[in-house]
């Protein structure tokens, strides 16, 4: 069984798998409302709903020492009749201990568990600047990175993409 630490402090036996979260952070952040003020009396007297595009992204950089910097990027555009509303992105970090895992154990951690973890700070500052920029709050809805992953790893090996899996 692998060992879980939030301090990254070594607990478990030499040889056994280590995973600890050593630091959250944010690494980079950016709000922009290009077309305010004119834009918030358009948001009040428009007809249709905002349009919303979330872009999501991840990287892992490994730093040595069984170390890995993984930030989970989200870009969110709100248009309105064509036009930027708001344009919100984070960068959200973190720095993981992963030790002593096989190569697909280590691959999951990197490409689920971590941006799960990450997630849930990134939605707080997306949402943050949202209402910060003068704009009605946006909580961006839960993400089923383990599905994401999955479908990665399906698409990379080639295979089709099922509903039921």
């Amino acid at each position: 069984m692998a060992e879980i630490t939030a301090n990254g402090q070594n607990n478990g036996p030499a040889g056994q798998p280590q995973l600890a979260l050593q630091k959250i952070y944010v690494k980079d952040v950016s709000f922009e409302a290009p077309n305010a003020p004119q834009i918030f009396q358009e948001v009040g007297e428009i007809s249709e709903a905002p349009q919303v595009q979330l872009n999501l992204t991840q990287r892992a950089t490994g730093l040595g020492n069984d170390l890995y910097e993984v930030v989970l990027s989200l870009t969110l555009t709100c248009t309105v009749n064509d036009r930027t509303a708001y344009l919100a992105e984070v960068h959200q970090a973190g720095l993981f201990g992963i030790a002593g895992f096989s190569e697909a154990d280590h691959a999951g951690i990197i490409g689920s568990y971590c941006p799960n973890l990450l997630f849930p700070y990134a939605r707080q500052v997306i949402s943050s600047l949202v209402q910060e920029g003068g704009f009605p709050p946006f909580l961006l809805q839960p993400i089923n990175f383990e599905a994401l992953y999955a479908e990665q790893q399906r698409r990379v090996a080639g295979e089709p993409h099922t509903l039921n899996s």
